[in-house]
């Protein structure tokens, strides 16, 4: 197959692109017409504007999501600008409403001024239940994200962060649990220093990891104190008291391996040097720090996972932001918590551990799954993902105080869950 004149066809035949505005109100009739516009459009807007939460009621707000990016960081082809990161933000749109039933308008901000992002996006908060920021790159993406969560009342979610972050928590903690190790206790290296690594240390440290056992790596090496150069504030907050160089030094003595950073960064003397049972994640697209076939070749005591469909354990965001979404705009959470994260890691590293749907296997030909070194996430076509990703994070922001319209029947509001997307499992 011609992977570029497929997808080039994918995205122009018929309609151009992948999302399309659809009408949820009849519109066939003169009543019809005047009720979605003059006069009858005046009745909601008088009731929104004396009780602005109206506006969850009278318009798709509470279903809403604005994708925005500039386009500085696509996904592995760097800074290509705003209008050519449109058909990524598009398809972040797809996957929203296909497992999560989220609807979703694509935001290309023509700037990487990060003032001029804060701004707009503050201006469009009216539209939006929440907005997932997307390919923004380091350092400007922490300085916007933060400032949007201070500014803001809705959810604020940069998903190179977070969504890597959670995933690869949920099979952190899987995997540790079948090699026998306690997260207090392993001695953790990341190699990559942006938006995906910084925030996968510190949900990591969230969930029990000592900050003492973390070294950071950057191109440069280790990310110790006193190193010569400019440091920005996120690279500060992991820098180390130790004697450690080299990525090569670092990972002598390591129980977890994190990468986001860039292929074939890790030899198999490097994957040698680890202690018993090693736990690699090496997520660098599309090709990892080092290939799973080499990976297992070298140790065969290493559980493996990657950011690639074509090799067990794949960490894929779209595990996470549909879900995550869901649960906090259906309890119009005012933001998305620390908690909230890793409430969604433990879900989804629950889930793993139950016994593997006909449906799934079908999607992957047929392949059986079951818990273990080469199934420690769930796979993203598993519709109990909704179910329990979406629940554990509406609980815990009920539980956090940040929900606003709190749920009191839990079972009903699975059931819900359940129907937004049973069409795609017939």
């Amino acid at each position: 197959m011609d992977l570029k004149t497929e997808a080039l066809r994918y995205h122009s035949e018929g309609r151009p692109g992948k999302l399309a505005v659809i009408t949820t109100k009849p519109c066939q009739t003169a009543m019809d017409l005047s009720l979605a516009y003059t006069p009858g459009v005046a009745k909601p807007v008088l009731e929104i504007a004396e009780r602005p939460d109206d506006a969850y009621k009278y318009t798709n707000r509470g279903n809403l999501v604005a994708v925005v990016s500039n386009g500085t960081a696509i996904l592995g082809l760097g800074n290509r600008g705003a209008l050519a990161s449109k058909p990524v933000m598009e398809g972040k749109g797809v996957l929203f409403k296909r497992f999560a039933d989220v609807d979703v308008f694509d935001i290309e901000v023509d700037t990487e001024d990060p003032d001029k992002i804060i701004e707009v996006v503050k201006l469009l908060e009216p539209t939006f239940g929440g907005i997932n920021l997307e390919d923004i790159k380091a350092p400007e993406c922490f300085r916007i994200e933060n400032e949007l969560k201070r500014i803001t009342n809705i959810p604020i979610f940069h998903d190179d962060q977070h969504g890597t972050a959670i995933i690869s928590g949920a099979g952190l903690l899987n995997a540790l649990e079948i090699n026998g190790k306690k997260i207090d206790q392993v001695k953790v290296v990341f190699n990559g220093a942006g938006a995906a690594g910084i925030s996968c240390a510190r949900l990591f440290v969230q969930m029990g990891v000592k900050k003492e056992n973390l070294l950071m790596c950057d191109s440069k090496g280790v990310i110790y104190r006193g190193r010569p150069g400019n440091l920005n504030p996120e690279k500060q907050e992991f820098a180390a008291e130790t004697d450690k160089r080299s990525l090569a030094d670092a990972m002598a003595g390591a129980d977890v391996f994190i990468g986001v950073s860039v292929k074939d960064a890790v030899t198999p003397e490097m994957l040698r040097s680890m202690n018993r049972d090693p736990v690699v994640f090496a997520m660098a697209n599309p090709d990892p720090e080092i290939t799973y076939d080499l990976a297992m070749e070298t140790r065969s005591d290493v559980i493996m996972a990657t950011g690639r469909s074509d090799f067990p354990n794949q960490i894929n965001n779209v595990l996470g932001f549909p879900f995550i979404f869901r649960g906090a705009l259906d309890v119009r959470a005012t933001n998305i918590t620390e908690g909230m994260k890793i409430a969604a890691a433990k879900a989804l590293a629950d889930l793993a551990k139950e016994p593997v749907l006909d449906v799934v296997k079908k999607a992957y030909d047929n392949v059986d799954f079951s818990f273990g070194p080469n199934y420690i996430v769930p796979k993203p076509f598993d519709p109990r993902v909704i179910e329990w990703e979406a629940t554990a994070v509406a609980k815990q922001a009920v539980k956090e105080g940040v929900a606003r319209t709190p749920i009191s029947d839990w079972d009903a509001y699975v059931r819900q869950l359940r129907a937004r997307v049973e069409k795609y499992w017939d």
